[in-house]
């Protein structure tokens, strides 16, 4: 008889240890489905986004946060930099997002999916895995490198870190992670399409800078900008000089490579979060946000000089190009009520008016007209 409450005992134990392993069963599922929540609700978000840059903020930041990953970094193949113009492009400057890397080259990254190209979780290897994160910042001491792939080709490679080496091991959360590399490479791939197709669309195609349509997309922008920060917004109208002589006397081919040469001169002459566009014909149109009445004519008449001081080869000889240009300022400090619209074509009439009195004064000079 003895032998039953020992007996009895061991069952109360079996059954003790069954209720733990069921609990943590139960919890495990519970943990998995908030994490599949977590992920399905950021897989919405990159699925609706309308704009690469959106695209990279929400990885870079939104997914960061929401699943306490320590450090982040992208690495996007881009061979002859077409992501870094299109995201400069949309005012998005790729130098300042320090979790983003374009690179021409991503034989390191290949190198370390190998032929099977899946996500690798594990322990961080300093001299494998240091080119996949920041320097300036504390290295993980576990990884989750997710291969972003589309198509058979490698675009990239999300790169996640945790300080705790327990974070990412070898099957935890590899099917998520996998999913959500595969949905990321399909948004990128798309949005790196839809973007060049717009710019398509928005680029002069001779020059390679924006065109008129762009220009009086961003123009209500940079005024609604310029008139929340209360500061000043300026516009440059800027006229090649006896342009139709040069295309009569040299022909339009050099007409042509006069036009692309001081397009990309005037475009050395500005900082990448101003707006430049061919206005139409030999005519350019330039937006300086955060510029007033003395930091604009000073660009204008540097881009001026700049252009009067380059020699335009043709054939061995030296062709003499100068150009007119016209410039206004709005001040917001003083406008606050005006439609946004209105003070647009208003601040375009004075600077093409600026620049109809530097043509009649001579050419080859910089005119300004208060607002």
């Amino acid at each position: 008889m003895a032998a039953q409450p020992k007996q009895k005992k061991l069952q109360l134990n079996e059954v003790e240890t069954l209720k733990q392993r069921l609990e943590s069963v139960y919890d495990d599922a519970r943990n998995n489905e908030k994490i599949l929540k977590k992920f399905q609700y950021l897989e919405l978000k990159l699925l609706s986004c309308s704009s690469l840059s959106e695209l990279i903020q929400i990885i870079t930041h939104h997914s960061r946060s929401t699943f306490g990953w320590d450090t982040l970094t992208i690495i996007l193949h881009d061979e002859d930099r077409k992501i870094y113009k299109l995201l400069k492009e949309s005012g998005k400057d790729p130098d300042k997002q320090e979790a983003l890397q374009l690179l021409p080259d991503i034989t390191h990254v290949k190198h370390i999916y190998g032929m099977t190209r899946k996500p690798t979780l594990g322990k961080f290897d300093l001299e494998k895995h240091r080119p996949l994160f920041l320097a300036n910042q504390k290295y993980p001491r576990s990884v989750a490198l997710l291969p972003l792939q589309r198509n058979n080709c490698l675009l990239g490679s999300l790169n996640l870190g945790s300080y705790k080496l327990e974070r990412f091991q070898k099957g935890s959360a590899t099917d998520f992670l996998q999913h959500l590399a595969a949905v990321l490479a399909t948004c990128l791939h798309t949005a790196i399409a839809h973007e060049r197709l717009k710019q398509a669309g928005l680029t002069d195609a001779l020059t390679g800078i924006n065109n008129r349509r762009f220009f009086d997309q961003r123009l209500e922008e940079e005024i609604s900008r310029n008139k929340r920060l209360e500061t000043s917004l300026s516009c440059l109208f800027i006229d090649i000089d006896h342009f139709k002589i040069i295309n009569d006397s040299f022909g339009h081919d050099v007409g042509d490579t006069v036009l692309k040469k001081v397009a990309e001169l005037v475009r050395a002459q500005i900082r990448s979060i101003d707006v430049v566009a061919r206005y139409g014909g030999e005519e350019f149109a330039i937006l300086l946000g955060q510029s007033g009445e003395t930091k604009a004519i000073e660009i204008a008449e540097r881009i001026r000089a700049i252009i009067a001081e380059t020699k335009f080869k043709n054939a061995g000889n030296n062709i003499n190009i100068t150009v007119s240009v016209g410039v206004s300022t709005i001040n917001f400090q003083q406008r606050h009520n005006e439609v946004p619209k209105l003070i647009g074509r208003h601040l375009l009439q004075r600077a093409d008016k600026a620049l109809y009195q530097a043509k009649q004064n001579g050419r080859d000079q910089v005119i300004y007209l208060e607002n």
